[in-house]
């Protein structure tokens, strides 16, 4: 729940608030340059990039896999700092699928090789941020990831 986040751009700074790729595997290295950029800008604690990091190259990576299965399609990532968080939206035009349907608690009381293959991934991702949110909206996927900030980091920088 993003304080603004159909404002595209919300610092004024050289680096894009937004960016528009090819789904494919190839080109998620800038999805991670753009969270990793984002995430300095709004001066987030190292720990909290990375795990920002880690849930935008989960979803990143099911919807290039899982969404489009190497079909042409593109990705759209936009993002923002605001006083008290920092969140990235990913839009797409691959079928509807809300990517928490697969997500489940590991079952570690079951031995590795009896455990239910998938979901692991998508369940310590989204778990490693504030919230996750997911709608479909006139027919596109829109998932937001959203990290809070410290005090301390909700200083300059801010939108």
């Amino acid at each position: 729940m993003p304080g603004a986040p159909g404002a595209a751009g919300s610092s004024g700074a050289a680096a894009p608030d937004a960016l528009r790729i090819p789904a494919r595997l190839a080109c998620l290295d800038l999805v991670a340059e753009f969270v990793l950029g984002l995430g300095a800008r709004a001066a987030l604690p190292e720990s909290a990039l990375y795990r920002l990091r880690l849930a935008a190259d989960e979803l990143a990576t099911n919807i290039v896999m899982h969404g489009y299965r190497g079909t042409a399609g593109e990705i759209s990532v936009d993002g923002g700092i605001d006083p008290d968080q920092v969140w990235v939206r990913f839009e797409d035009d691959a079928p509807a699928f809300d990517p928490r349907q697969g997500m489940r608690a590991p079952a570690l009381d079951v031995p590795l090789a009896e455990r239910q293959i998938g979901g692991l991934g998508v369940f310590l991702a989204f778990t490693a941020v504030d919230s996750f949110e997911y709608e479909l909206v006139a027919g596109r996927n829109v998932s937001t990831l959203v990290m809070r900030r410290s005090a301390t980091a909700a200083g300059p920088g801010t939108g």
